[in-house]
């Protein structure tokens, strides 16, 4: 028996279904069958269908002897399934890769649920590919099953039936199947989830859902629209035969009002002749059905009240005096924008004739956000330094309170930050200012970049699209050419930015400020760190900080982090700043000893407070190892990574720590304690020597000598690296390292 069975019902879809089956065949996951329900297709679907079936045994074609509609067909496909879940797959839609090896893990987790959900994206016969914008209500925090009375946002999600995994058994012990006709998946949905013993989500991307041009046949104009009244009368029959679901009536009188609401405002759905008639159907299912009790927004109560009550030129001219006060709106936030703009552009130019300020310099990091990395480091010590200076960083509003006192905080598109950017004779960045920016004769800027490139920078994206993402190359370097000094790190870093970056600038190969901070911070300041961020006294650290990838739609962690928490044992913390637990506000961590820190504005903080370092492909390595703490390097996807963006060395061949190529190698390499032996102490101090070479935590201060005092002798030189001191030891701890449970 298989796990999964994947039906594809087919009709007019000759030119998707090789793509459709071929994301299912190209699975890791391979315990599944396909049954491919061949409704009558006037076109090639029945024989490519039965193509796939010859070429793999896995693939069962089934053709009906007449064309029977969307649920039909999948009570047909239903009928052939001997998997212990169902999957439904449109035969124009995709599976992404490793959806299905996904979600048998997250089946496996959750103890077998009877329905799981996940998520989608949209893409677009442009290629563009956008997730649902509801996917926060998948968060996987909290219970691992649950019933719909436990999360009933769940009923807000696209209500569909291919964004769901079914357990067979379930949906056969119901009775249920699907209805004929348009809207087929809202009798079956609603029912499914209210009667479910169990569910579970996933917050992960699974399913691409093509946005056609034309052909989708719910976007056709056609009177079958009536069909969704037939479908909400079969929604309420199932409620009214089960008591015990009379709660949800009200919801889905509220569901059915809002979806009967947007059939009628689609311009392109109903008929003209018909548009009447469909809402007097509306009304009278309104009045039939009515239950109040849910909670209606303010906007559409008027709205549902219209159709409650058949006034349909009323609720015409409501909707018409909306969307024409939308345009009013919309047109006069347009006109306040582009009158600002024009302005902001005069006010630039005046700005530039101007003489130029030669004690102000403008500092900025991360596109514009607060104060961190290299470019505060050298602001502070410019103050410290160059007398009667003025500084001011730019940054968000929200960022504003990172900004030293004294500093000043300019926001982004304002008069005051353009006055900065002409004015100023400093500009320091480690990214790139506004592409407004119109370098002046005078004005040094300094390009302090983000750390040491592992993967591929600059211009050598331009043969790696993927990775490259529209990167507009021509502005790139017309950025570059402003540069005057570029700050590198190391060796390494200067021979790839010079290449990466082309451009006339003076390298300044001093180390890297952000740095300095771990040379001259003391056990007692890291004990402090440790308390404001929630470490238990006594734990060991571990700081789990992957990177971006580029080959990946939806940015989610290979490492699983409550299963590292239960081998580790109860004296380990994780400090987790992951892309999948960032969000509006942070996600609640999955596990007490877990603590999210993804939202955290200094990474240099977090290092100094842990006890060692989990990561992959991030540039954080290069400096971590400053701290002469442990490394682990978990690179379960280098192939993928390597082929999408590319590395400047084989990281697996020079590592700064003990490294593991899947998740199960990485637990043993803790659970043996192998990830601080001397083996890792050694790999540490060889990449230490070789990308650390100057930094002894006077980076800041031989940088400001040279580019904001003009110093080119006496600088201070680099410690020797075996003269350094062990930099920012840890507190002592009572019963921190104890071994990790096997």
């Amino acid at each position: 028996m298989p796990r999964f069975s994947v039906i594809v019902p087919a009709f007019r879809v000759q030119a998707y279904l090789h793509a459709c089956l071929d994301s299912v065949l190209a699975q890791s996951f391979k315990d599944y069958e396909i049954v491919v329900v061949d409704d009558c297709s006037p076109d090639a679907c029945g024989p490519i269908a039965d193509e796939y079936a010859r070429r793999d045994p896995r693939v069962t074609a089934l053709h009906l002897p007449r064309n029977t509609g969307l649920g039909p067909a999948r009570n047909a496909g239903m009928g052939r399934a001997a998997g212990d879940y169902l999957i439904f797959l449109d035969g124009d839609d995709t599976l992404l890769p490793d959806a299905l090896q996904t979600i048998a893990d997250r089946i496996d987790a959750t103890g077998e649920p009877d329905v799981l959900m996940y998520d989608y994206a949209r893409t677009y016969w442009t290629g563009r590919s956008v997730r649902n914008v509801l996917a926060a209500h998948l968060d996987e925090s909290g219970p691992a099953r649950f019933r719909l009375t436990d999360r009933p946002e769940l009923l807000r999600l696209l209500m569909v039936v291919w964004n769901k995994a079914y357990r067979r058994a379930f949906i056969e012990a119901e009775g249920f199947t699907f209805p004929p006709g348009y809207y087929e998946d809202t009798p079956w949905t609603y029912p499914v989830l209210m009667s479910a013993g169990s569910i579970a989500v996933l917050d992960a991307v699974c399913v691409s859902y093509r946005q056609r041009r034309r052909g989708n046949i719910l976007s056709t104009t056609s009177e079958k629209h009536f069909d969704v009244f037939d479908q909400y009368d079969r929604v309420f029959a199932f409620i009214d035969a089960r008591p015990e679901l009379a709660l949800w009536r009200p919801v889905m009188f509220r569901r059915m009002l809002d979806h009967f609401s947007a059939l009628f405002a689609s311009r392109d759905r109903l008929p003209h002749h018909s548009r009447a008639a469909f809402f007097r159907r509306a009304a009278a299912s309104c009045r039939r059905y009515r239950t109040p009790g849910a909670p209606v927004p303010r906007r559409a109560q008027l709205r549902h009240g219209l159709l409650r009550l058949g006034a349909r030129r009323t609720y015409q001219a409501l909707s018409g005096a909306q969307r024409l006060g939308g345009r009013l709106r919309r047109g006069s936030a347009a006109v306040r924008r582009a009158v600002r703009g024009a302005a902001l552009r005069a006010h630039y130019r005046t700005q530039l004739r101007l003489p130029l300020r030669s004690r102000d310099a403008v500092f900025a990091a991360r596109g514009s956000g607060g104060y961190t990395g290299s470019p505060a480091a050298i602001e502070a010590k410019v103050r410290e330094l160059v007398p009667g200076v003025r500084t001011a960083w730019i940054c968000r509003a929200v960022d504003a309170h990172t900004v030293p006192t004294g500093t000043r905080h300019l926001v982004p598109g304002t008069f005051a930050h353009w006055t900065a950017l002409a004015r100023s004779a400093y500009l320091v960045n480690d990214a790139a200012f506004d592409r407004g920016l119109v370098k002046r004769r005078g004005q040094v800027l300094l390009q302090t970049h983000e750390g040491t490139p592992l993967r591929t920078v600059g211009t050598d994206l331009l043969d790696r699209p993927a990775a490259a993402r529209g990167t507009d190359f021509e502005q790139l370097l017309r950025s570059v050419d402003t540069w005057d000094f570029s700050l590198s790190a190391n060796p390494h870093s200067t021979l790839v930015r010079e290449r990466a970056y082309p451009s006339a600038y003076l390298t300044l190969e001093y180390g890297s400020p952000r740095n300095d901070v771990y040379h001259r911070t003391g056990p007692a300041d890291v004990a402090r760190l440790r308390e404001t961020l929630g470490i238990p006294a006594g734990s060991t650290a571990l700081l789990y900080a992957p990177t971006h990838r580029d080959y990946r739609r939806v940015q989610r962690p290979d490492l699983d982090l409550e299963r590292l928490i239960r081998v580790l044992g109860p004296q380990f913390v994780i400090l987790a700043r992951s892309p999948r637990l960032a969000g509006p506000g942070g996600h609640r961590a999955p596990h007490p000893r877990i603590i999210d820190v993804s939202g955290h504005r200094s990474v240099e903080t977090l290092a100094l407070a842990s006890d060692a370092l989990i990561t992959d492909y991030a540039s954080l390595m290069f400096d971590y190892v400053n701290l002469d703490r442990p490394v682990v390097l978990h690179l379960a996807d280098i192939e993928a990574y390597e082929a999408a963006r590319g590395t400047y060395f084989d990281i697996t061949a020079f590592p700064p720590g003990i490294v593991a190529r899947g998740q199960d190698e990485l637990f043993d390499i803790f659970a043996t304690d192998h990830w601080r032996g001397s083996r890792s102490a050694q790999l540490r101090a060889a990449f230490r020597a070789r990308f650390c070479p100057y930094d002894d935590g006077y980076a800041a201060e031989r940088v400001v000598r040279r580019v904001f005092l003009g110093e080119t002798d006496g600088l201070p030189l680099p410690v020797p690296s075996a003269a350094r001191r062990t930099p920012s030891a840890l507190p002592a701890q009572d019963g921190a390292g104890a071994g990790v449970k096997s």
